[in-house]
């Protein structure tokens, strides 16, 4: 996975590990940016040099099979086009696509630049973007979340799953959408209000059901149970939002 580093552990590279590791698989963590980020926000970041993401990715590549690969925040759009190049040698691997674009306290974790380079170019590899309610609408630039999609989804996305997470109501409702105009809905019990990190874990642990195996369906239903879990033992790790527990899951 490809994600930046939450020195809170609530989010980033640490949530993917944990969550990765619970379901069974091995991390290959590559950071690709470090914050200034605590539970309730994120004040700055800087990227990862992309050289040397290019130079890690090659010596990965060269040694250890890889089974899926997740992406989460990436700094900036030259790492993306670094990405880019090793999903094109690898074009058979699924890719989880977090579009990590603004932290749940508003702060910035992404530019313009980045933003068009994951729409014009990286969305088009991934089996599946993740996007939650707020970068659903940024990202297909449209009132509702099924236009939004569409809009993804015509511009070379093969699925998109929108997340209900940061919506009201009792239950969470995550929609799955297909370029065939076809959709699969879940939906969850909500716990409380809204929770650091759940974003990443569950991009992750879609990202580890295909690794084992399963079929994106059914990884997103595994992953889903996963988040559920984990919320459900959260900590309160700051003063900010709980951080859900990835210790306590495991194959669902």
């Amino acid at each position: 996975m490809l994600s930046g580093l939450d020195p809170s552990g609530g989010a980033g590279i640490q949530a993917d590990i944990q969550a990765i590791t619970a379901l069974g698989c091995h991390p290959l963590p590559v950071l690709t940016c470090l914050t200034v980020q605590d539970t309730r926000n994120v004040y700055n970041s800087a990227p990862v040099d992309a050289e040397l993401i290019r130079e890690q990715l090659a010596c990965l590549e060269e040694d250890t099979p890889i089974h899926a690969i997740k992406t989460g925040a990436l700094g900036n759009a030259d790492v993306v086009a670094v990405v880019m190049g090793f999903l094109a040698r690898h074009p058979d691997i699924p890719l989880i696509v977090d579009p990590v674009i603004k932290a749940a306290g508003g702060g910035d974790l992404a530019d313009q630049a980045l933003v068009d380079r994951m729409r014009d170019g990286l969305f088009a590899y991934a089996e599946v973007i993740t996007p939650n309610g707020e970068e659903l609408q940024l990202l297909g630039e449209a009132d509702t979340a099924g236009q939004s999609a569409k809009t993804l989804l015509t511009g070379g996305c093969r699925t998109v799953l929108a997340t209900g997470g940061h919506g009201q109501g009792e239950q969470i409702i995550n929609t799955l959408y297909y370029s065939d105009g076809s959709k699969r809905n879940w939906e969850i019990p909500r716990q409380g209000g809204e929770y650091h990190g759940t974003g990443c874990t569950l991009a992750a642990s879609i990202a580890a059901g295909r690794a084992a195996g399963l079929d994106l369906e059914s990884a997103i239903a595994q992953a889903q149970t996963f988040v559920s879990g984990a919320i459900a033992q959260a900590l309160s790790v700051g003063q900010g939002q709980p951080v859900p527990d990835r210790r306590t899951g495991g194959p669902a």
